[in-house]
């Protein structure tokens, strides 16, 4: 939204600068973007008329014009050489004088092709208004001759550009913008006039609202008899160029004018283009138009039109059609205002691929109570500019917006603001806002005005009483608050500390979406039915993840590809299954991957590329003090002998194993990446440590080797001693394994250590003896183990 500041002190007058009150305004919700002046420094610039226009006598493009700049004492005219088109005599012109200082040049006095210049005629882009020109600047022909330029072309003066937020519509017209100056400064608010226009016909056209919901007030009027031959105000076109509009003719310039005074956009259709009543109707199938920004639209049934008997001549809220519109030999007219719901306009200019001045109003709403105001104004500086004769309006009126009235408390202002504010204060601030309203004891009533769709609940006029009160009136106060340290059950660990012994481990974590390519979930998890979003934001990002990996495989290729060779990269996040009952659930998971080199390069030890075993001791620290064993396992993303399934407490938690060949080859990897995936909700309870004695007496080793089937897992072998709870024994640990000469086929020779130590007393050779011995038979007799010799 940009205007004038001279425009808007016509309105409301405040005593205050321009930059003070870009401020006040910045600071009541009303972003000023930018305050610019309207035009860059110059002086010694006239109004001037050219009196007689001779052709230069050796430039073909140059002509000698004699000028009254109003300023020679003699009452001579000056003579100046001037190349523009459209330079005659009889035409009132900005004239600089000998020594004027323009935005890009100091005017001197000179001799152009052997012929003398005591000044120039300027146009636009000398003056610093525009950037193109398309000659000189034409003045009306009653500027007074002499007058200084810039008093007369008011250019004194600076530009507003607010940036609004999409519920502030009210301030989408000059009218608002001083309504809500007035409530902020506290100034008197004084709008244009506006009397009905007399009516000197009793010509008027017929209006069927066929959509009474989308279109629940429709205003119109014919105005016959008009003249475009003539031109439009000047203090109407500097206000429409300082707002960022062209002129184009009266009666189109009055339609933008009085939009960006009320905020009210309005349409004027050629009347002898009209066929029949007017009609507010949806599109029917096949229909078409073009618009008066040139497109060809194939209408769709939702659009809503303004039509005729014969088919569409606009599209409703947003543009009016080519085929009506005003032209230069138009001499009567339809003159259309009207409230059409924001909900119907609202998504239409990004469907369409443009907007327009007229919809961005609309689908924010407009002053529905000010529809049938907006028009007289209308027709009242259409006549006065071009003449005609107006007849009376036609009014088709449903249900409009209802304004309900919604109960503000004093006591509620003060919790919500933090500040001391009585009710007499509340009260005036609501009256400069120009609300309607009724209090009891500690309520007020308040009724929206219809200009105000932003107003519905008591927070919004809260916040109407903090901008008014100043939000830089509002003290900033420290929190009173007391604090108290929350329980931490050390049973239960938190995401941060997995995130510190992986982070201490060498691991970086990474952040990735949820969505994820299908292809991932088939590769990674053989999900041939992942959970599908309905509008993915890529095609490549159309599925739930139900797994980490393919995130995981995306980073390592990353930064593959910008050079790193040691990587190792941990997430926690979320990820999206079916259950039994094909019901969505969600749940959170804790994945790895290390891939490289055990250690970064060094002179103290060779290189080793990462292993299961390496990563399998991260695990292993990560779980530690629970009690977690391995197993050998499949999994769609992991190389089939390089597997494992990790059990947490006898349940399962997740998997460890390298990348499957398949997956190495078609990501492009050229080394296998090593990883795990574990689910969070295993890992975060855990047993607190027990204290025990430590014993002073000194441990006893035996170690034994024992042959055993291939297919036997050693896991379970080291659970079954175990489970014999022979208290002095404080461990048991695999050491080796041998497969070969001297075991036998589909044999392995398994060796342990056993460490055996009391509390109490230093154990013997015969204690020591009697639990190694006890231990082999049990092996005897559940694995068929013989002890090796």
């Amino acid at each position: 939204m940009k205007f004038s500041e001279n425009w808007l002190r016509t309105l409301v007058n405040p005593p205050c600068s321009g930059d003070e009150l870009a401020y006040l305004l910045t600071m009541a919700g009303l972003e000023v973007e930018a305050l610019e002046p309207v035009a860059p420094n110059f002086d010694k610039v006239v109004v001037a008329e050219v009196l007689s226009v001779e052709k230069h006598p050796t430039a073909d493009r140059l002509n000698i014009c004699s000028v009254d700049a109003g300023i020679d004492e003699n009452d001579k005219p000056l003579q100046i050489v001037c190349g523009a088109s459209n330079v005659q005599a009889g035409v009132k012109v900005p004239c600089a004088l000998i020594g004027a200082r323009l935005p890009e040049i100091v005017i001197k006095k000179a001799k152009l092709r052997g012929v003398d210049s005591h000044g120039m005629l300027c146009s636009t882009k000398e003056l610093g208004l525009s950037d193109v020109t398309d000659g000189l600047l034409l003045l009306p022909c009653d500027a007074p001759i002499g007058e200084d330029f810039r008093k007369y072309y008011a250019l004194e003066d600076k530009i507003f550009s607010l940036s609004l937020t999409p519920n502030r519509a009210d301030c989408l017209g000059l009218v608002g913008v001083a309504r809500e100056v007035a409530a902020i400064t506290d100034s008197a608010f004084s709008p244009s006039k506006n009397e009905p226009a007399f009516n000197e016909i009793d010509e008027c056209l017929a209006v069927h609202v066929a959509e009474p919901v989308a279109c629940p007030l429709y205003c119109g009027r014919v105005v016959r008899g008009i003249h475009l031959d003539v031109l439009t105000p000047s203090w109407i076109v500097r206000r429409l160029e300082r707002s960022g509009i062209r002129p184009i003719n009266p009666v189109v310039d009055v339609t933008n004018y009085v939009m960006l005074e009320t905020g009210q956009p309005m349409h004027a259709f050629d009347l002898a283009k009209v066929t029949g009543s007017i009609q507010v109707r949806n599109a029917r199938a096949g229909e078409h138009m073009q618009l008066l920004n040139g497109h060809q639209l194939n209408l769709q049934p939702d659009m809503l039109l303004i039509a005729d008997q014969k088919g569409p001549l606009a599209l409703a809220g947003i543009m009016g059609g080519m085929n009506s519109g005003v032209i230069d030999e138009t001499t009567d007219i339809f003159l259309e205002s009207a409230f059409f719901d924001p909900a119907i306009i609202s998504g239409k200019s990004f469907y369409l691929g443009f907007g327009s001045d007229s919809s961005h109003r609309f689908e924010r709403g407009v002053d529905f109570a000010a529809t049938r105001d907006v028009l007289e104004r209308a027709t009242n500086l259409i006549i006065k500019i071009c003449g005609g004769k107006s007849g009376p309006i036609t009014e088709v009126k449903s249900e409009l917006p209802q304004r309900s009235s919604v109960n503000v408390r004093v006591s509620r202002v003060k919790r919500v603001l933090g500040i001391n504010i009585d009710k007499q204060q509340i009260a005036g601030f609501f009256r400069r806002l120009g609300f309607d309203f009724t209090s009891d004891g500690d309520t007020f009533y308040v009724i929206p005005p219809s200009y105000r769709f932003d107003l519905a609940i008591e927070e919004d006029f809260i916040e109407e009483v903090a901008r008014i009160f100043g939000y830089d009136h509002i003290s900033a106060r420290a929190p009173n608050s007391s604090f108290t340290m929350l329980p931490a059950t050390e049973t239960v660990q938190n995401k941060s500390q997995f995130r510190q012994i992986l982070t201490a481990r060498d691991y970086q974590e990474v952040i990735n979406y949820a969505f994820v390519d299908t292809a991932w979930e088939s590769d990674f998890s053989g999900n041939k039915a992942p959970i599908a979003l309905k509008n993915p934001i890529a095609s490549h990002m159309s599925v739930m993840r139900s797994s980490l990996i393919g995130g995981l495989i995306a980073n390592l290729q990353f930064n593959l590809n910008r050079k790193q060779v040691r990587i190792r990269l941990f997430e926690i996040g979320c990820c999206f299954l079916r259950d039994d009952n094909n019901s969505n659930i969600q749940i959170e998971n804790l994945a790895g991957l290390c891939y490289g080199d055990v250690v970064p390069e060094q002179w103290g030890m060779s290189s080793r590329a990462i292993d299961f075993y390496d990563v399998k001791a991260d695990i292993e620290t990560l779980c530690w003090p629970s009690n977690i064993h391995f197993e050998a396992a499949s999994h769609p993303a992991l190389h089939p002998g390089k597997t494992a399934c990790v059990i947490i407490n006898n349940q399962k938690a997740g998997w460890i194993g390298e990348l499957h060949p398949r997956w190495q080859s078609k990501y492009g990897l050229l080394k296998a990446a090593v990883l795990f995936e574990l689910h969070l909700d295993t890992l975060v309870t855990r047993s607190l440590p027990a204290a025990q004695d430590i014993s002073k007496y000194p441990p006893i080793r035996r170690d034994i080797a024992v042959i055993v089937s291939n297919h036997i897992n050693t896991q379970s072998i080291l659970a079954c001693m175990y489970a014999e709870k022979i208290s002095i024994i404080s461990e048991i640990s695999l050491f080796d394994i041998y497969r070969g000469k001297g075991v036998g086929e589909d044999k392995k020779s398994l060796a342990f250590r056993i460490l055996l130590q009391d509390t109490e007393k230093t154990l013997t050779d015969q204690d020591a003896d009697f639990v190694v011995t006890s231990l082999i038979n049990t092996l005897e007799r559940k694995f068929g183990a013989k002890l090796r010799n």
